[in-house]
């Protein structure tokens, strides 16, 4: 049984199964998470196939563990299904919009996380793949996403075959505003951020990237504006094409 506070990313998984039973098991209580009006706007594609995993690994930029895994699960934002019951029950359905989108999403997010935490409390590992709302177009290809559904989260899943060290956090103070909004002046960054800029695979970061900030490794090696606005563009048309725009 791992605990929330020693959790870590895991990316290389052992040659072992996750057993159909455990799976399905930590799914359905899963399911017991928040949902908005108890509808449940989500679905979850379980790809176990060697074929499949290898279809879906360009969208996530062929990161080996999107092949490695035993389970790679995509969770879509789901509001056909819901629609359909309406058609079926002479129900007038109006979320084809973007602000069911964002509910559905919510509602996929919030199951996706509870799922992680059930599985790592197995002792499964789980990698969350940012990069399902970069090419999300290839996924809905390779999937046979219809109308009305919408990948936002994608989750490698096995048993450990590594432990790497814990990742480093921002202060509590760096998140929690009291009452109201506190806006960031230049001296609470310094004080925030003082800590993480210091540590030494952060400064080594910083070095090989041939940087002179850790910020500056953000904005122009790993998410660059370039990146993120041809991205967004590209997520917009998904949502177009599946019917939410």
């Amino acid at each position: 049984m791992k605990n929330i506070l020693t959790r870590r990313t895991i990316r290389k998984y052992a040659d072992k199964n996750v057993d159909e039973e455990l799976l399905n098991r930590l799914l359905g209580e899963a399911c017991r998470t928040q949902t908005m009006g108890n509808l449940q706007l989500y679905s979850v594609v379980v790809t176990r196939s060697e074929e499949m995993k290898q279809r879906l690994a360009p969208a996530h930029f062929n990161q080996p563990m999107v092949t490695q895994a035993p389970v790679v699960l995509t969770v879509c934002a789901d509001f056909r299904r819901t629609t359909r019951w309406c058609e079926e029950r002479q129900a007038d359905a109006g979320y084809d919009n973007f602000l069911s989108f964002i509910s559905a999403a919510t509602d996929a997010l919030l199951f996706t996380q509870t799922f992680c935490n059930l599985a790592e409390e197995q002792g499964l590992g789980c990698c969350f793949l940012g990069t399902t709302v970069y090419m999300p177009q290839t996924i809905i290809d390779v999937l046979g996403l219809p109308r009305l559904v919408m990948p936002v989260a994608t989750i490698t899943l096995g048993w450990p075959d590594e432990e790497p060290p814990l990742t480093d956090r921002l202060p509590l103070a760096a998140i929690v505003h009291h009452e109201a909004y506190a806006d960031y002046t230049a001296e609470r960054i310094d004080e925030l951020y003082a800590a993480k800029e210091a540590l030494p695979e952060n400064q080594e970061f910083v070095r090989i990237n041939q940087k002179e900030t850790l910020a500056q490794v953000f904005t122009d090696c790993r998410y660059t504006r370039k990146d993120n606005v041809a991205m967004s563009e590209g997520l917009l048309e998904a949502l177009r094409h599946q019917g939410f725009l």
